[in-house]
């Protein structure tokens, strides 16, 4: 990781960061006891840990990185993130935005802000997914 995206992280943690993370723990928490929530429980708690230092890394899918279809790609994938979708995704999905419109208001924090789009975006459906490094060459995608 290089030195900007540490100094990146440690800022992100301190301005907000940390209370989103906070907030995807919760989310994992309640869906881990209601034990229908198992399967959520998994991507609620990777990006929780995602959060905490989103600079240096990315949130790609996961077939991009297995190199071919997983359970969490297909239509129980799919189904997954609409169940998400209502419980829980729509109002992490707003967290990140109010935090995204506070920090466009200026010119420093528009990196937050464009990280909290893209975290809104992850908060929508989360199943499928995986965190990675920036510097992590991908398969590229082959037929299916």
């Amino acid at each position: 990781m290089s030195p900007l995206s540490i100094v990146l992280n440690l800022l992100w943690i301190v301005f907000g960061g940390l209370a989103m993370a906070l907030a995807w723990v919760i989310a994992g928490l309640i869906l881990a006891v209601t034990i229908i929530g198992l399967p959520w429980t998994r991507a609620a708690f990777m990006l929780a840990l995602y959060h905490l230092a989103p600079f240096g890394r990315t949130i790609v899918r996961r077939d991009r990185v297995v190199g071919a279809p997983t359970l969490g790609t297909g239509p129980l994938g799919f189904l997954g993130n609409l169940i998400w979708l209502v419980l829980a995704g729509w109002w992490l999905a707003l967290g990140h935005l109010l935090w995204a419109m506070a920090y466009a208001i200026t010119i420093i924090g528009l990196p937050f802000a464009w990280a909290h789009l893209k975290l809104a975006l992850a908060a929508l459906c989360p199943i499928g997914l995986t965190v990675v490094a920036t510097d992590v060459p991908l398969p590229s995608p082959g037929r299916f």
